[in-house]
């Protein structure tokens, strides 16, 4: 009962992520046609956010109680989904999505401490792999659901949240167990606040390059502020009693490796999802429910390949099945940029490659996060997990602005193809490397 009531908090975030790309051209079209520069705000300002807070949240989950977290976070995450629904123009959107962004940030890494601690050491690898299941789940229902949403209004896509959160707050108060907090200092909110204006400022150089200029002054600056304010989170996470990111995570060799995996496959991932979601409409001019049903069987194969590969991993390591995963995705990226064109060919351009992404999503993607976890001591089952989401949420949002820098604002079907293609080969070079990087866990985890 722990994990069901505690994934479905994964599950909202999940369906989120998918509603809300599948969604952006009528929300471009409800705001005076709003660009896409503009449009990525609506996903980069929940991840940027969302990952900023992650570790703090995380921190004081462990430190005051899981419970009480989670389902804070979670009424958070329902209010702001509430108002998301009402907003009368895109910057109060954005506002709202930061708020859903602190709920949300306050509710997955509570969710998983909770599911860590009312699971037996060896039981634990298999509990996290269906946790990240739920993420699947709602990776699955997003493009369906969404369209589906979609063609009544767009404010539709956050109101659905109302009804499945407020359930699992009820229940969630009778239910859930309230192990005590280990106590401690305040995290080092200073040092979320630096690492939140340090990834704003690479995210806003990015979307903004081709507008300003990629050696303007305003882009250069941006860059530039990038770097002081992440050494300024270095010096600040040093020197603070209660980091951030504590040292003694980063001395934990399979939890660093996987940090990096996520960071980098999270990327290809932004990028993948929100390519898919506006090629499909802009390049076919198909709506958004042919939209959401032409995705769903991609998701689909993610949590059934992540089921199917726990046996393979057992007898090689997670190492091998990571480094393959980067390689199958990219393989699908490739497809795409090969084969897509201005004439819609679902089976023949779109489908090979929406397969191949599921199945390396979920080859990649579950026994990494379970590698990443295992090694984590009891204490740190939040705070650990939560600098592994950070790291998803940072890359996604990298991964989001990458394709809206490469891809531009062309203004005629075959420069918007040719944005996109060049998009998707960016894309599959990203997800190699995050299969690279994933190679060495079983030789780490094993020794």
């Amino acid at each position: 009962m722990v994990l069901i009531v505690t994934a479905t908090g994964v599950l909202l975030s999940g369906l989120d992520l998918l509603i809300v790309n599948v969604a952006l051209p009528k929300i471009s079209t409800s705001f005076g046609h709003a660009s896409l520069p503009n449009l990525s705000w609506i996903l980069n300002a929940y991840a940027i956010v969302y990952a900023a807070l992650l570790v703090p949240a995380g921190r004081l989950g462990d430190r005051s109680g899981n419970k009480a977290m989670f389902l804070s976070g979670l009424t958070i995450f329902v209010v702001g989904s509430g108002l998301c629904a009402t907003v009368p123009n895109l910057g109060l959107l954005i506002m709202c999505r930061v708020l859903q962004a602190v709920g949300g940030a306050m509710m997955i890494p509570s969710s998983l401490g909770l599911v860590l601690a009312a699971t037996p050491l060896e039981r634990r690898a298999t509990a996290v792999r269906v946790w990240v299941a739920f993420g699947g789940l709602g990776a699955i229902l997003g493009p369906v659901l969404g369209g589906l949403l979609v063609e009544l209004s767009w404010r539709w896509i956050f109101l659905i949240n109302l009804p499945i959160g407020l359930i699992t707050l009820l229940v969630g108060l009778r239910l859930l167990p309230n192990p005590a907090g280990v106590g401690g200092q305040l995290p080092d909110l200073r040092g979320a606040v630096l690492l939140m204006a340090s990834i704003a400022s690479l995210v806003t150089g990015l979307v903004k390059g081709n507008d300003w200029g990629w050696t303007s002054v305003a882009v250069l600056g941006l860059f530039a502020a990038t770097i002081v304010l992440a050494v300024a989170f270095a010096i600040s996470s040093k020197r603070h009693s209660s980091p951030l990111i504590d040292p003694s995570l980063l001395r934990i060799p399979s939890f660093n490796l996987m940090a990096v995996n996520s960071l980098l496959f999270s990327a290809a991932f932004g990028a993948l999802v929100m390519s898919i979601t506006l090629s499909l409409q802009q390049l076919w001019g198909w709506s958004a429910l042919r939209t959401g049903l032409a995705i769903a069987p991609g998701p689909v194969v993610v949590p059934i390949v992540a089921v199917l590969v726990g046996a393979i991993i057992a007898r090689i390591g997670p190492g091998l099945v990571i480094g393959v995963g980067g390689l199958v995705c990219a393989m699908g990226l490739g497809w795409w940029a090969l084969s897509i064109s201005l004439h819609a060919n679902y089976l023949g351009a779109f489908f090979g490659g929406l397969l191949l992404c599921g199945i390396g999503i979920g080859l990649s993607q579950p026994p990494a996060f379970a590698a990443g976890t295992s090694a984590l001591p009891a204490q740190q089952f939040a705070t650990g997990s939560a600098v592994l989401i950070m790291a998803r949420q940072v890359g996604i949002a990298i991964g989001i602005s990458v394709l809206v820098a490469v891809v531009g604002t062309p203004a005629t079907p075959h420069a918007v193809l040719q944005g996109f293609q060049h998009g998707w080969w960016a894309t599959a070079v990203i997800s190699v490397l995050a299969g690279l990087v994933g190679l060495p866990a079983s030789r780490t985890l094993s020794g």
